[in-house]
């Protein structure tokens, strides 16, 4: 009867443990402070002309190269 015990008390902490984890998650994300849609959007945007900027920049270097290269060539 006692390995029995053991069991089922070992199963139960780790039971309570799960639940304490997640209330712990829960706990956490309440904490956090979430962005506006229009902060959202806004750095999405933002984001967007970056990749676009980074883009271009590496094209136009891509192209001078391509040049320089035909040029020696």
């Amino acid at each position: 009867m006692k390995i029995k015990e053991k069991t089922n008390s070992k199963k139960r902490k780790k039971d309570e443990n799960k639940i304490g984890f997640f209330k712990g998650i829960k706990g956490e994300m309440k904490k956090v402070s979430w962005p506006s849609k229009k902060d959202v959007f806004k750095y999405s945007v933002a984001t967007l002309v970056f990749c676009v900027v980074v883009m271009a920049f590496f094209q136009v270097l891509d192209l001078g190269l391509s040049v320089i290269k035909g040029v020696f060539n």
